[in-house]
């Protein structure tokens, strides 16, 4: 009853204006339309406006694989055996045990060191010096090793983010160093 009443007094706003009836009709669709959208966007408006949120700034973690160079140390020693696979209990990948003066060390090479055509040479007996990170993983004390130094020839094993370089990795690594005519 009250929607009759509205629609007549829109008819008589229409008749006061002077709009001629066949035109009506659409026109009450395209207000209406319109009132519609108005509706709408008052519905939206009160939202609070989407912004650019601001990116974390990027912090180390101290989880068991992060590796910070800040906390690298060099150890010498004599390599007393090379394991190409991993014994039960230790981390994927081949290791190197050496013997330090403050004791044995089981230096972890990831799973690239000793395959490919950069591989690291070494054999028990020999003298190393590797530089990388001492870290507790799977209840064990290991360390990854980043660099060895062999018979005065360097190997890069990880990357400075503690990444294993696959044999690809080291050959274009090894070829940059030669074309800037530095040593690794």
């Amino acid at each position: 009853m009250r929607f009759k009443k509205f629609v007549s007094r829109g008819f008589a706003l229409f008749e006061v204006l002077g709009v001629p009836d066949l035109t009506r009709r659409p026109m009450m669709i395209r207000l209406l339309a319109g009132l519609c959208a108005l509706a709408l966007l008052s519905l939206i408006s009160p939202l609070p406006p989407v912004q650019a949120q601001k990116a974390e700034v990027a912090t180390t973690h101290a989880g068991p694989f992060s590796y910070d160079v800040t906390k690298e140390v060099t150890l010498t020693g004599m390599v007393s055996s090379v394991l190409t696979k991993p014994s039960p209990g230790m981390i994927i990948g081949s290791h190197l045990l050496v013997a330090t003066s403050s004791g044995p060390v089981d230096a972890s090479l990831g799973r690239f060191a000793l395959l490919g055509k950069d591989a690291l040479p070494v054999a028990a007996g020999q003298q190393v010096q590797v530089t990388g990170v001492m870290k507790t993983l799977k209840g064990q004390q290991v360390f990854l090793a980043r660099i060895v130094r062999v018979d005065a020839q360097v190997y890069t094993i990880r990357n400075k983010y503690g990444l294993a370089l696959s044999p690809q990795a080291r050959e274009r690594l090894s070829q940059s160093a030669g074309q800037k005519g530095e040593q690794l």
